[in-house]
């Protein structure tokens, strides 16, 4: 099997190999009816690795740390969304919050005609603060790596130590020496929270797509080697979100892939109405055969942002049925994401300054 990429734009197709290959643990069911999300309840997190020993911290409301973050590379797109929506429940239910905003990842891990320099990362930073906040963060849940406190360096150079050249290439499949000072930064946002410092050992949780796995697997494997106990870090994997047309995942490198939280209007409706669908070529044969929901990829992204679960049950029946056009599924669509995203950019322009402020003081 060809090495899983973290910074391609590829989808994960097979997941199960992918679970075989890497020792991922199917997620439950019963997790799944435990935690009574949408995210989990519809089959979008699909793995864990040791999800169990946070879970046992839920119920009881005992402290567990809850990390994610963002390279900021360029705009978010509604795949970072998810990112954001299953943070924001595990902040709900009483975890200790850490957003990373990751302007030094940027700028290591991306080529220098996407970020040339540091202050481009910064740039996006903002931006990425910015939605973050609109989406429904508190700026006490985020950080910014540039302006970490000298601890989390210290962390991360401690952590250098602990993988060697011949371990990140199997892992990899390369050593860029970007991209390696990148995972070391990445490394220390996973487990710093938990230093005497900052919270102590704790179980955590972070979300990612399957194809982050490999900084996953690196991460706790470097837990257990340190001279000092830290509990290994627990993680959830979440399918990738579907571009627009088949075979890629949305992806900012790929603006054609993705709808942008801060695309034009009119031109969300374009993208969503060139959509690839799983309608039936003709009119007549949709109304006999009915849509494919498979691989309607309209369909898949409601999947992913659409709250209402049991009127979005009924939608993908009349498509599945025939009864709803892949043009009607296309318009319904346009009428949840455009109102979505124009409350999101109005938000946005009101949480510049502060996402100025948190990144740069």
């Amino acid at each position: 099997m060809d090495k899983i990429d973290p910074w391609g734009s590829f989808a994960v197709r097979d997941y199960g190999h992918v679970f075989s290959e890497f020792g991922l643990q199917p997620f439950p069911k019963k997790y799944s009816e435990t935690l009574g999300h949408y995210l989990f309840g519809r089959g979008i997190v699909v793995a864990h690795r040791d999800f169990n020993s946070v879970l046992s911290r839920i119920a009881p409301k005992k402290p567990f740390v809850n990390i994610t973050g963002i390279a900021s590379s360029g705009p978010f797109h509604l795949g970072h969304k998810v990112d954001i929506d299953l943070f924001k429940f595990f902040k709900a239910k009483g975890a200790r919050n850490y957003f990373a905003v990751c302007d030094l990842d940027a700028f290591l891990s991306r080529p220098d005609e996407k970020i040339p320099d540091l202050k481009t990362a910064k740039k996006w930073a903002v931006q990425n603060v910015a939605d973050a906040l609109s989406l429904g963060l508190e700026e006490e849940d985020i950080y910014v790596q540039s302006r970490k406190e000298n601890r989390y360096y210290e962390f991360a150079f401690e952590l250098s130590k602990k993988i060697t050249k011949n371990t990140f290439e199997a892992v990899y499949g390369h050593v860029d020496l970007g991209k390696v000072a990148a995972n070391f930064l990445q490394y220390a946002d996973i487990l710093h929270p938990q230093l005497q410092e900052f919270e102590g050992p704790m179980p955590s949780i972070t979300g990612i797509g399957i194809d982050q796995d490999p900084h996953a697997r690196l991460t706790r494997d470097i837990a257990k080697r340190l001279p000092y106990k830290l509990e290994v870090p627990s993680f959830i994997y979440f399918r990738h979100q579907s571009g627009l047309q088949p075979g890629q995942k949305m992806s900012a490198s790929v603006p054609d892939s993705a709808i942008f939280l801060s695309d034009d209007l009119k031109l969300v409706e374009k993208k969503i109405r060139r959509a690839f669908s799983g309608g039936q070529p003709t009119i007549e044969e949709h109304r006999a055969k009915g849509g494919n929901l498979e691989i309607d990829l309209v369909f898949e992204m409601l999947r992913f942002h659409y709250p209402n679960t049991r009127k979005l049950e009924k939608i993908g029946e009349e498509f599945a049925s025939g009864k709803m056009l892949a043009s009607e599924l296309k318009q319904f669509a346009i009428d949840f994401f455009v109102p979505m995203l124009k409350e999101h950019q109005t938000r946005v322009k009101e949480n510049m300054k502060s996402a100025e402020k948190i990144v740069y003081g």
